[in-house]
Order: C-alpha cells, then structure tokens, then sequence
C-alpha cells in the first residue's frame, strides 16, 4: 500500500479499533489517536519533501479499477479509486496533517464518551485528507460527503448549549451545497469519456503499456465525428480528463459548443454557479456563511479547531481542483461576481467581529472576512492571485487554529469566552499575552507574518486582473484596516490596563505545558512562513501555471 493510501485506511483502521475496544481500555483512546495523528503527520512531511517542484504533473498516483458497469445504449461507467497530489493539493494535505495532530493534543481535554468521541475524530481525519489526494470526482464527493457525518455528532454530542441547533444548521447548509455539486457531477459523467479506456474498448490498443498521446488524440477525434458505438463509450469521474473538452461527447449537456439553455444561461454556465454555491457554503461566503459562526460557538474547541483549519478549506480547494478547471470560460465570465462576493465578505465579515463580544463569535467571523480573500484571489486568475489564495489558506488553517486554542485557553478556565469579562491579563498570564499577540498580529496581516503574505499577493493579483475594476480591490484593502481594528481593540480590552476579571484570580494561570506544546509550533509555523514564503510557493506556483493554461 503507497502512501496516499495509508494516509486514509490509517485512521480509518484505528477509528473501528477504538469503537470495538472495550471501556476498560478507556485511557487509551486519546493515546492512539494522537499515535495515529502523529504519524499521519510525519507522512505528510514526508510527501512535502519528496515532493517534485519542477514538475505539474499530479504525483505518487494510486489508480484501481473500483467499479465498471455496463449500461447498454448509454455506454460503460468506470469509476476508479483514484488518488494523486499535486502543488495545489500539498500544502493542504500538509496543513491537514498538522491541524488534526494539533486538535488531537486538544483533545486531551474530552472526558466523556471518549469511545465515540476518538473514533469519530479518526474518521473525519480519513475524509478530510481523503478530500484532498481524490482525482476521482466520485471518490472526492464519497469524502466530501462522508466528513459531514463524524463533524455533525462532534458537534451534535459534544458541542455548547446550542449544539443540536448548531450541528443540524451546519448539516443542512452543507448538505444543500453537496446536492448542487451531485448535480453537476451527474451531467459530467454523462458528457465525458475516459480516453484511455474507450481506447481499450474500442480494440484501438490492446493494453495500458500501448497508451500515447496520438492514441488519445485518435480517440477524441472519432468522438468528435460520432465514430465510435455509444456500447464502447466509457464515462469517467477521472479529474485528470474532464477539464479536457475534447473528452466530451457533441450533443451532451456540458459539451463546450452545447446549445442547452435554462433561464437564459449556457448548461455549462449553470453548471459553474452550482458548483460555485456548492463550495461557497464550504469556504463560506457572504450570504450562506450563517453556518459557521453557530457552528464555532457551540463546537468544543479541538472540534473548532479542525473545522476553522481545515475544513473551510474545502471550499477554496473545490474551486480550483473542479470548478475553475473544468468551467475555465464561465469562471471568467463570473469572475466579477467571484471577486465581488469575496469583497463582500471580507468588509461584511470584519464588521460582524468588530462587533462581536463573544471570542469565539468574533475569530469565526474573522475568518469569513479572511476566506473572502480566497475568493478575491482565485476569482483574479492572475498567478499571483491564485498562489496567494493558496497560500492565504494554508496561512489562515495555521493561525485560525491557533486562535479557537487561545480562546479555549480561557474558556477551559473560567467557561466565559466574553471579551468584556477580562481586564489586564498580560500581568497574570504573560505567554498567554505573548502568543495571543503573535497570533493577532499574524492574523491582521503584519509583515514578516505568514498572514501578509497571502493577503499581499490576493491583493496584487486583484490589481493585476483584467476581469474586475480596481476600485473593487481596493475595498478589499479597507478589510484590513478593519482587521486591524477588531484584533487590537480586543488584544487593548483584554490584556492592557489594570487586572480585572469576573472570576478569581487563582483561576487564571498562564499556559499549562500541552498548551505550550499546541500554541508555541503554530506560532513559529507563522513566523517561519512569513519569513520564508517560498516554502510554499515553490510547491504552488508551477501547478498553478499550469491551470492557468487553461484560460484563454
């Protein structure tokens, strides 16, 4: 078994250990899932330095024939179990390893139903990483799908006061979005061919050695002239093949030259704006964002901590993995209402924190306003937009993380997360201070933190895009002022002046030392990536090149 594979039956197998152990073995359940954390980890380091920079092409690809049936008139389904990265995929693979090794260590602080609690941990562990290695649109929409489950009863179970509210709001939001998704997943398979395996069963070649590009060539060229028997036809989820129009049937739905029309939009167009509300809920963006904030507020915090670090980055991966490349003409006619919407969301969403007084409320809203610059830049199709959309996700999955653990700090002591119930706490808890104060400033976008870095390059990308006018870039640029604003009036209000708290003083120490060992790597993480960018950009920007040669 490759390694792509391990990184999801690992979990996965130790998910089912820890629900047939006895309760007797109690105190071990937090042990393997950080055993088990730790060496997805260790991994997913290892792939970030055998990866290949020079190179697009998607690497350590796992391919097996899953399911093949036949359909008559209609031709053969294929699906395969299908696995691959590329520099688009790495850095959240990678981020995917640290956060959950992270929220394991979190959850050290879980005392009830630990049984269900762990294995359900392990089993979003094996969706999410899952989510990011498929290149089969069936096998990413089976993880995409699954990972609701296990985050629905985390939040469900062991949530706040309003956790049945929260986890069923988060459930549907979520769901409505995978069913847009499932749409368009349908009308692709349908329209597209695997040419590989057409050329199989057509007798073209008689095995996968024989395979090359004027083969393939061929068989896109009697596609194109109706020569081959719809009985011969293989219709794929195959990620690597569906961006390529030539794979795609003439008269089908999502043909490039398809005259189908509902409302007055192109199918394809349609097709684009399902996909792009079905992953906008994901990342989330102003209006289906309403999700997220109850969803943060009731989630314990190692579950807070997975869904602001990794979760939301599923949305952002889904437009460029599946959207962006197999809708290339509809992204550029939409760019502008992409931008628009992630403008809106980063002006929107720092208003709602400045607002906020709960700690929990307002990091979630800060993170709306944070995913808006994702937008911004992949909405840019600019190289410099899109690297840093990458990187403003692979940043914000380091400091979001950080900060729901800061908050949880206080929250494990006293159960108030209310800004205005602390006053003066740098005199009690001096590296709570210092490490709130790297992960504040890293967060508003001071330089040398990983968190300028990717807001920087969004924003030169938007000024660099042909597609939207500056001026809405520009407002963009007032998000950090806002930014700014929220995170030093509440770094002001809570650990400057005189010490006051609501509740007694023996009960506010500083940092424990598993919360030095959560808080002090993510700190430095910030600080090595802001310092050193091209850690990332060396992975990205090739790829990224690479799916920019898709748009004309």
């Amino acid at each position: 078994m490759s390694i792509l594979s391990v990184l999801i039956f690992l979990p996965l197998v130790f998910s089912l250990v820890i629900a047939i152990l006895p309760e007797n073995y109690r105190a071990y359940y937090k042990w393997i899932t950080l055993a088990v954390t730790a060496i997805e980890f260790l991994l997913c380091m290892r792939l970030y330095f055998l990866f290949d920079q020079q190179t697009a092409e998607y690497q350590f690809v796992e391919q097996i024939d899953w399911i093949t049936l036949p359909l008559g008139a209609l031709g053969i389904g294929s699906i395969d179990y299908l696995l691959g990265i590329d520099g688009i995929s790495m850095p959240m693979v990678l981020l995917t390893g640290l956060v959950m090794l992270i929220g394991a260590i979190s959850s050290f602080e879980i005392k009830q139903k630990e049984k269900g609690y762990f294995s359900l941990y392990l089993l979003l562990t094996a969706s999410i990483v899952g989510c990011f290695m498929a290149l089969d649109l069936f096998l990413f929409y089976l993880f995409f799908e699954f990972m609701l489950l296990p985050m629905y009863f985390l939040i469900g179970i062991w949530g706040g006061p309003r956790k049945e509210y929260a986890s069923i709001k988060f459930f549907i939001y979520t769901l409505v979005g995978s069913l847009f998704i499932l749409v368009v997943m349908i009308g692709l398979y349908l329209s597209a061919i695997d040419p590989v395996e057409t050329a199989l069963q057509t007798g073209l070649i008689g095995d996968y050695a024989q395979i090359t590009p004027s083969v393939i060539s061929e068989i896109q060229a009697l596609l194109a002239e109706g020569k081959i028997p719809s009985e011969q036809l293989v219709h794929t989820f195959d990620l690597r093949f569906l961006p390529d129009t030539s794979n795609y049937l003439p008269e089908s739905w999502f043909h490039i030259f398809s005259n189908i029309k509902l409302g007055g939009l192109s199918i394809r167009a349609l097709g684009f704006i399902l996909l792009m509300v079905g992953f906008g809920i994901k990342l989330p963006a102003v209006p289906v964002h309403t999700w997220l904030p109850d969803a943060h507020v009731e989630a314990p915090t190692p579950v807070s901590v997975v869904l602001a670090g990794i979760l939301l980055k599923i949305g952002g991966y889904g437009f460029l993995r599946i959207a962006y490349p197999i809708f290339p003409e509809a992204a550029m006619d939409f760019a502008f209402i992409i931008a628009a919407f992630g403008v809106v969301s980063i002006v929107y969403g720092a208003y709602n924190a400045l607002a906020m007084n709960d700690l929990k409320k307002m990091i979630a809203y800060s993170s709306v306003s944070h995913m808006g610059f994702v937008l911004l830049g992949i909405a840019s199709l600019t190289s410099e937009g899109i690297n840093g959309a990458i990187y403003q996700m692979y940043s914000h999955g380091i400091l979001s993380a950080m900060l729901f653990l800061l908050v949880g700090v206080l929250y494990s002591r006293t159960h108030d997360r209310r800004i205005d119930s602390y006053q003066g706490l740098a005199a009690k808890m001096p590296i709570y201070t210092a490490l709130t104060a790297v992960a504040f400033f890293a967060s508003l976008g001071l330089p040398a933190f990983s968190g300028f870095i990717g807001e920087f390059f969004t924003l030169i990308g938007g000024f660099n895009s042909t597609l939207f006018p500056n001026w809405l870039t520009a407002i963009a640029v007032f998000g950090l002022v806002l930014g700014a604003a929220y995170f030093l009036w509440t770094l002001q209000r809570i650990f400057f002046g005189k010490y006051w708290s609501r509740y007694d003083e023996s009960t506010l120490v500083d940092l424990t030392l598993r919360e030095k060992i959560m808080l002090v790597p993510l700190g430095l993480l910030a600080l090595v990536f802001g310092i050193f960018p091209h850690l990332m950009f060396d992975i990205s920007h090739i790829s990224v090149n690479e799916l920019l040669k898709l748009f004309p």
